[in-house]
C-alpha cells in the first residue's frame, strides 16, 4: 500500500511539474494573445461592409429585380418575405475598442467608428422591422438589461441622426488608427462616409420632413455645406477584392455552382436599352438565340431580359429558348471583380439631387443628377478591364460618358414627381448587384421605379398587387423578449406581426 501511494505520489509531481510547460507547448508563437482595438475595427468593419458569396449574394438582387432565378422558385423574386433579423448584436464589444486604446487620440478614432456602426446597424434593423429596441439594445453586460423595450421608430431615427454627429465629432478629434481594411485609418475618410451616410439616412425620411424633432431639412444643409462628404469613387464605401482566398468577388466562378441560374432582369435590360445606355453591355451577355439569328455583340437588340414577374413555368421556357441575357463574364471570371458597395458616390450624388429638387438645399439638382450618372459610368469602366469581352465593342470611355449625360441632362423633368422618378431610376440603374437593399428602400418610398407586379405569381398572399414593405420580427423575439414585442405590435400594427403593415417612415 505504501509503495502504491509512492508511486501515485512521484506521478502527481511529475504531472504538476510538466503544467508550467503546459502553457508554452500549447501557445503559438505567431498568434495574439491579447485582444486589441485594431482587431476589434477590422471584424466590425468588415461585418458593415461585407456581402454574403454565391447564391446569398444574389438574394437581394432578387428582390431589386436586377436578376432572375431559374433554379427554383424563390421568395423574394415574388415578393415573398419572412422573418428579419436585429443585426445589432454583434456590436456588442465595440465599446472594447475605445477600452483598449493607446491614447485619448485613438480613443476618439475607435470611438468614431463605434458610433457609426451602431448608427448603421440600428438603421438597418429599424429599415426592415420598423420600431426596435434601441435605448436599452446592448445593455446585457453593462446594465442587465437582457428584455430590452422597442422604442418607437421616430426616436430609433432621431438617435441614429444623433449616434452619426457624434462619429463625426470623434472622428475629427482622433488620428490615424489601425486595424481598417476600408481607408487605412486616415479619419478624414470616415468623416466623409459618415457624413454621406447621415445624408442617405435623412434622404430615407422624405415623407417625414415636417416633423420638427428630426429636424430634416436643416440637418441635411448643415452637412451638405459645412462637413466633408464623398467627393469621387476614391471615397465610396466598399471593399475592393483580391485574387486571395475569402477575399475574391462574391459570385467569383471558382467552387461556385450557381452560376448557370441568374438571368439578368427586364427591368435592367429594358430601361438600358430604351436609354441606349452602354452600362447594358457591362451588365449583361448578349442572347444565344439573337447571336444566332445575326444580331452582333455591339447591338443593343441582342440582349434580352426575362420579366422577374413571370410565373416560374415560363421563366424555365424562355431559358431553353436561350433567347436570354446571362450576367456579364465580368462577374464570373475576374477573381477581384468589381468593388462592393454599401454606399457609392454616384448614390450620394442622386441623394443631393433629390433633396435638391425637394428644396431642402439650395444646389443644382440637374448637376448632382449628371455626376452621379457621370461617377456610375467611371466607376464601371476603371474596374473593368478595357476587352471585348466584358464590353462588347461598347466601352464607356470619357466621350460616350460627356454625350450621353449631357443629352440626358437636357432631358431632365421640371416637376418634383417626374424628377424624383428620373432620379431613383437612374440611382437603381447606378446600384446593379450594389448595395444589397438600397432600391428596394427607395422603391417602397418612392414607387419608383415602378416595378412590375403579376398577383397570379406573386407570394405575397395578403396582398398579390403589392411588394411587402417590411419583414416580420425573428423568431427570438418571441422566444425571449416578447412582452415588450407585443407592446411595440400593438402600438404599431393593432397587434398583427405582417409583411404588409406600413412603418412610421412610410405613413
Amino acid at each position: 500500500m505504501k509503495k502504491l501511494f509512492k508511486y501515485i505520489f512521484i506521478g502527481l509531481i511529475g504531472i504538476c511539474s510538466s503544467c508550467s510547460k503546459f502553457e508554452e507547448i500549447n501557445s503559438n508563437p505567431e498568434a495574439t494573445d491579447k485582444v486589441t482595438s485594431a482587431m476589434l475595427a477590422t471584424r466590425i468593419i468588415i461585418n458593415l461592409a461585407n456581402q454574403p458569396s454565391q447564391k446569398s449574394f444574389m438574394h437581394p438582387y432578387l428582390l431589386n429585380k436586377n436578376i432572375v432565378w431559374t433554379e427554383f422558385v424563390e421568395s423574394y423574386q415574388y415578393n415573398g418575405f419572412g422573418a428579419g433579423s436585429l443585426g445589432f448584436t454583434s456590436l456588442n464589444d465595440a465599446h472594447f475598442m475605445v477600452d483598449f486604446a493607446s491614447s485619448e487620440k485613438l480613443a476618439r478614432s475607435y470611438e468614431g467608428l463605434m458610433y457609426f456602426a451602431r448608427a448603421v446597424k440600428f438603421f438597418e434593423a429599424t429599415m426592415d422591422l420598423g420600431d426596435i429596441p434601441y435605448q436599452e439594445a446592448l445593455k446585457g453586460e453593462s446594465d442587465k438589461v437582457y428584455f430590452p423595450k422597442f422604442d418607437e421608430q421616430k426616436d430609433v431615427f432621431i438617435g441614429i441622426l444623433n449616434e452619426l454627429d457624434k462619429a463625426d465629432k470623434a472622428f475629427s478629434e482622433g488620428e490615424k488608427f489601425t486595424g481598417d481594411p476600408l481607408y487605412a485609418g486616415n479619419t478624414e475618410k470616415w468623416r466623409k462616409l459618415v457624413n454621406s451616410y447621415a445624408l442617405n439616412v435623412l434622404i430615407q425620411l422624405s415623407k417625414k420632413e415636417s416633423v420638427n424633432e428630426l429636424d430634416i431639412k436643416n440637418r441635411f444643409a448643415q452637412i451638405l455645406n459645412n462637413r466633408p462628404i464623398f467627393t469621387s469613387n476614391a471615397d465610396n464605401f466598399q471593399l475592393i477584392r483580391s485574387d486571395k482566398s475569402g477575399q475574391t468577388y462574391p459570385f467569383y466562378k471558382v467552387g461556385n455552382n450557381f452560376t448557370i441560374y441568374p438571368i439578368v432582369s427586364s427591368e435592367i435590360i429594358e430601361r438600358l436599352k430604351s436609354l441606349k445606355d452602354r452600362r447594358l453591355f457591362y451588365y449583361a451577355n448578349p442572347s444565344a438565340k439573337r447571336l444566332k439569328d445575326g444580331k452582333q455583340v455591339s447591338d443593343f437588340d441582342a440582349y434580352v431580359g426575362i420579366d422577374p414577374s413571370l410565373p416560374y413555368d415560363n421563366v424555365l421556357a424562355i431559358k431553353n429558348s436561350t433567347d436570354y441575357s446571362k450576367l456579364n463574364d465580368r462577374y464570373l471570371e475576374i477573381p477581384e471583380g468589381e468593388p462592393t458597395q454599401q454606399l457609392s458616390y454616384a448614390q450620394l450624388c442622386f441623394i443631393i439631387s433629390e433633396a435638391a429638387s425637394r428644396g431642402w438645399v439650395s444646389t443644382e439638382a440637374k448637376e448632382w443628377y449628371k455626376k452621379g450618372i457621370e461617377s456610375s459610368m467611371k466607376f464601371i469602366y476603371s474596374n473593368t478591364p478595357n476587352t471585348v469581352q466584358y464590353h462588347h465593342g461598347m466601352p464607356l470611355d470619357d466621350s460616350y460618358i460627356s454625350t450621353f449625360v449631357t443629352d440626358l441632362a437636357a432631358n431632365f423633368p421640371t416637376n418634383l414627381e417626374a424628377r424624383v422618378e428620373a432620379i431613383i431610376t437612374q440611382k437603381y440603374l447606378a446600384s446593379y448587384l450594389q448595395s444589397e437593399y438600397a432600391t428596394y428602400y427607395d422603391y417602397r418610398r418612392t414607387g419608383y421605379p415602378k416595378w412590375k407586379i403579376n398577383p397570379a405569381s406573386s407570394l405575397n398572399s395578403e396582398a398579390p398587387n403589392k411588394i411587402p414593405v417590411r419583414w416580420k420580427y425573428p423568431d427570438s423575439e418571441y422566444s425571449f423578449n416578447s412582452k415588450n414585442l407585443q407592446e411595440a405590435l400593438d402600438r404599431q400594427f393593432n397587434g398583427v406581426d405582417e409583411i404588409n403593415q406600413l412603418i412610421w417612415i412610410l405613413k
